[in-house]
């Protein structure tokens, strides 16, 4: 609150001297956040300054700010002072807005979503419908698998089509690959911070996950390869840009290390690349690093939205790809034909450059709001992504699960640490998404509200807004 303020409340303390002090200072506190010169969560002076800037004694002043107390206007702690209670505004979620997944930004630009469902009015008009709704050999149609190829050869230099399979979805072509690659007793390598769904997967299945090291570079290389001389490892598990969850893209040296190890104990690896396209960095996939080794795994679920399901894997082989499909089909059946259409079509006539563009473009605007309002040293973020890592403060009074709780009551899609973590130390960081049915404008308000929870937890932890 400004001393110049505080000068126009002593003032009117002098002007109206009708009714006691404490109840008139309890009505211009009101009065300056009915007309918004006082903001939510605004701290106000203590009690001795308030006394001496307004040329009143501190029983007054504790009087006028117990009566605002009462009426609502304020709120107080100990150790963490009074701040204006006002009219927050409520940030609830919408119906049916999981706030635990990473969902993809909803680029609201009308000529673009009436592109995209242009093209999709197309595909029903120009194709069979019943070829559509038919049973099909797993791993899409020759047309299909033309365009799949198109998209991975952004990433692979030497993509074949022999090699390729549609999916439904990239966490089916997980669930497939961990049932042909591993046995119960094997070890599936995998970062000490990794996707959630992986876990899943591995507990539904009995695998054990080993957790390897890792720094901000990725995972260390010699944790790995002390393991693999053990000769327990089955496969390595990777998600090497924009990890998820804490953004990391693995350097092109730290790659090629890891790739090495894996090479000289024929280790086969997984290498999931969800959200590679997000990014415009030139990137080496390990899959070029050590192509007879690696199972690319990458989609269109976070340039499009994740209820397509659809999903592209180039295998290191024709004769593994065949292999593969047929544990894919065991589990899937097939990916939609329906769905694979449209995503051939939206590859084929540029939508989806057109969709990823705006995706990347609202990402970077809305991580440039996240770097001013939190500061740059509280978060790890990439371009392009739309979550990003939250470090809490050393000493802080949250708990990363307890604050995960309070922000998602209040519309902020977060997820602690120990969701992600393999080795049972999680670090006092949370997840952060910004994308779904979020506006900018909203996430802006969250942001406000996770900056300001952090640096306060006591008192606004307390208010219902």
């Amino acid at each position: 609150m400004h001393t110049s303020e505080l000068e126009l409340w002593r003032k009117r303390l002098a002007k109206e001297g009708s009714q006691p002090a404490y109840r008139l200072v309890a009505e211009l506190i009101a009065e300056d956040i009915g007309s918004g010169r006082l903001q939510p969560r605004e701290r106000l002076p203590p009690l001795r300054e308030l006394a001496r800037a307004l040329g009143i004694n501190y029983t007054t002043a504790a009087r006028a700010y117990s009566e605002a107390k009462q009426r609502g206007l304020i709120d107080s702690h100990p150790g963490s002072g009074t701040f204006v209670k006002g009219k927050a505004v409520s940030v609830k979620p919408s119906n049916g807005y999981e706030m635990t997944m990473n969902l993809m930004i909803e680029p609201a630009i009308p000529t673009l979503i009436e592109r995209v469902r242009d093209s999709a009015i197309s595909v029903l008009a120009q194709r069979d419908i019943y070829s559509l709704l038919r049973y099909q050999t797993f791993g899409g149609s020759h047309h299909d698998r033309v365009a799949a190829l198109q998209w991975l050869d952004r990433r692979l230099e030497n993509a074949s089509l022999e090699q390729v399979l549609i999916c439904p979805g990239i966490h089916s072509a997980l669930v497939g690959l961990l049932m042909q690659l591993a046995s119960p007793g094997q070890l599936i390598c995998v970062e000490s911070l990794v996707y959630p769904g992986l876990k899943a997967i591995a507990a539904q299945l009995g695998l054990t996950l080993h957790s390897l090291e890792r720094d901000s570079d990725g995972p260390l290389v010699r944790p790995f390869e002390e393991i693999c001389k053990q000769g327990q490892v089955a496969v390595l598990y990777i998600n090497p840009t924009i990890q998820n969850p804490t953004t990391t893209t693995i350097s092109l040296g730290r790659r090629e290390a890891l790739a090495d190890v894996a090479l000289r104990y024929s280790i086969p690896i997984i290498e999931d690349d969800a959200y590679t396209m997000l990014s415009e960095e030139k990137i080496v996939p390990i899959a070029d690093l050590a192509p007879e080794l690696t199972y690319y795994v990458t989609g269109t679920a976070k340039c499009f939205g994740p209820g397509l399901r659809s999903a592209f894997l180039h295998a290191p082989t024709k004769r593994q790809a065949q292999r593969a499909a047929g544990a894919l089909r065991a589990t899937s059946v097939m990916s939609s034909p329906l769905t694979d259409a449209l995503v051939s079509e939206w590859i084929t006539d540029g939508t989806a450059d057109a969709m990823l563009k705006a995706i990347r473009n609202e990402a970077i605007a809305r991580l440039a709001l996240a770097e001013k309002i939190l500061g740059r040293q509280r978060i790890d973020s990439a371009k392009g992504a739309f979550h990003l890592w939250l470090k809490l403060p050393k000493h802080s009074n949250w708990n990363p699960s307890e604050l995960a709780v309070q922000l998602r009551s209040h519309g902020v899609s977060a997820v602690a640490s120990a969701a992600f973590s393999t080795d049972n130390h999680p670090p006092e960081a949370l997840r952060l998404c910004f994308g779904g049915q979020l506006t900018r404008d909203g996430w802006e308000e969250r942001l406000h509200y996770v900056a300001d929870i952090i640096d306060q937890p006591a008192y606004l932890s307390s208010l219902t807004m």
